[in-house]
């Protein structure tokens, strides 16, 4: 259930708070799967494509440690990032190994950021089609995908907890 919040008037992102969280994300994306997750306060909601909606530091680690056993060596590099009042983009690539093969898709997140600097929401679109029919078409990379439970997670996104339209359209508070 989504419930919106006025929005934090006059609490503007200044540019050198933005340039530290994209550094610290930055690294987060070098080695993820070891990385920390300071970025993010306890209380943080997460959404994207093909996960249900995370509320809370334990529901991403449980997520991100699913997608990570299924797409092993995941990193990420920055391209670019805007930040503009209270709201943060960056635009990045993420990289995995999928049935023994590379493969490579483009995302951008969107984030609000606490006083302290650290992610309150994050909403992340990518188009998802390749990411399924590269899963779909290597099957060497099924048992992976199976055993993380990622399928079990897609499935899941289609359902109550999954992202829905409203999630993309603004930033309500994600609750």
């Amino acid at each position: 259930m989504m419930h919106a919040v006025p929005s934090r008037q006059g609490a503007r992102l200044d540019h050198d708070a933005a340039a530290r969280f994209v550094a610290r994300f930055q690294e987060f994306w070098r080695a993820p799967a070891t990385a920390d997750y300071s970025l993010l306060r306890d209380d943080v909601t997460l959404v994207q494509p093909l996960a249900p909606v995370m509320h809370g530091i334990a529901e991403v680690r449980a997520m991100f440690a699913e997608v990570f056993a299924a797409l092993p060596h995941m990193c990420g590099e920055v391209d670019r990032w805007s930040a503009r009042d209270d709201v943060l983009f960056i635009e990045f690539r993420l990289r995995a190994t999928l049935g023994g093969r590379p493969f490579e898709w483009p995302a951008v997140d969107r984030f609000r950021l606490d006083a302290d600097g650290r992610a309150v929401e994050r909403v992340t679109w990518f188009d998802s089609l390749p990411l399924v029919i590269a899963m779909a078409t290597r099957p060497r990379a099924w048992p992976r995908v199976v055993r993380s439970g990622v399928l079990r997670a897609t499935l899941r996104s289609f359902g109550p907890r999954g992202p829905r339209p409203e999630h993309y359209a603004g930033m309500t508070r994600l609750r």
